[in-house]
């Protein structure tokens, strides 16, 4: 896809900035994450919990996936008004509570992390401000080292927390085909791109409303890109789960209703890919992120959302133009939203 006035955003900027913020960050955290890979090995939680808002939320729906696939302990988003707002106190002994943040100035995930590490969790912040609030309230940080981020769109911040999920995982495993799959994201990240997702932006210029359909660690990016097309471009997208969409979102996707997927090379393609069939039996518009949108290769499927992501930022920045919108400064928007 070419670019032209899209290289002037900052998002776009921001989102170029990504790999060398994964590789900075993958340096920097290695002793971090070796020592807390330890502490978790000898003393394994029953339980993971993840509290955020907003990107950060969508990667704590790509935690669930990764550490309950790979480690097969249960995980769960908590709700942060539960102690913000009810000032309720859940038990959380023998609990991991993985809290992810750009900013970590929220109050209410600050209150949170607090209530989580007193009711007897161990809290570990993935934040890209390391002296924030939040990072004062937990046992342990983990620097997302995004870098400076001013577009309100958060792009590399998101990157950043999903790589650092990654590290850590394969590090509490041992798993040196995923740490070797990671250490080569930045190089991959930085390739130029090939390919092309123009016929993606051109069939969204025009569109009133999107389905973005992910399954396992695919959900993740789905919910990301909707989130995106609707803070950047004023196109009201919605995520689902390939497997729930099939339900009583469908009824909603007449001829030409668009519909883009997000698959990897696991379990969850050959289910994902049926019912990306079925919508264009029904004559929707669809497109798929790893088929016929190219997403580069990675030997861990679990990577391949990260990839995607990236890739469909630049697609969502020259969206947002073509539609006549600023992707750095959305109306109503503000870069920390603190939520009480």
């Amino acid at each position: 896809m070419a670019e032209t006035a899209a290289a002037t955003t900052r998002m776009l900027e921001e989102v170029r900035q990504s790999a060398d913020a994964v590789a900075r960050q993958l340096a920097a955290n290695r002793d971090l994450v070796a020592d807390l890979a330890a502490f978790l090995r000898a003393s394994p939680p029953s339980l993971v919990a993840t509290g955020a808002r907003g990107s950060s939320d969508n990667a704590a729906t790509f935690a669930r996936y990764l550490v309950e696939t790979r480690l097969g302990i249960p995980t769960a988003s908590a709700a942060p008004s539960v102690q913000s707002v009810y000032a309720a106190g859940p038990r959380m002994d023998g609990t991991l509570f993985l809290a992810i943040s750009q900013s970590g100035r929220s109050p209410d995930l600050v209150a949170q992390a607090r209530g989580a590490r007193r009711a007897g969790a161990h809290v570990v912040a993935l934040v890209n401000v390391a002296d924030s609030p939040l990072a004062e309230e937990a046992d342990r940080v983990l620097p997302l080292h995004a870098g400076p981020e001013l577009s309100v769109a958060a792009t590399k911040s998101f990157l950043c927390s999903l790589s650092a999920l990654l590290d850590l995982v394969a590090a509490w495993r041992g798993d040196e085909a995923a740490r070797a799959a990671l250490e080569a994201l930045p190089d991959v990240l930085a390739a130029p791109a090939t390919g092309d997702w123009s016929p993606l932006v051109d069939g969204l210029v025009d569109a009133r409303s999107l389905f973005v359909v992910g399954r396992g660690f695919g959900l993740a990016a789905a919910q990301e890109v909707a989130l995106k097309c609707k803070e950047t471009c004023g196109l009201h997208a919605e995520a689902f789960s390939a497997a729930e969409v099939q339900h009583g979102p469908m009824t909603l996707v007449e001829r030409g209703f668009p519909v883009l997927f997000f698959v990897q090379d696991d379990d969850t393609r050959a289910s994902t890919l049926e019912v990306a069939r079925r919508f264009r039996e029904r004559g929707a518009r669809v497109w798929i992120a790893g088929e016929d949108l190219p997403v580069a290769a990675s030997p861990d499927p679990a990577c391949t959302p990260l990839l995607a992501v990236h890739r469909c930022y630049a697609a969502i920045n020259a969206l947002a133009l073509r539609r006549g919108r600023d992707p750095d400064s959305p109306p109503h928007l503000r870069k920390v939203t603190e939520t009480h």
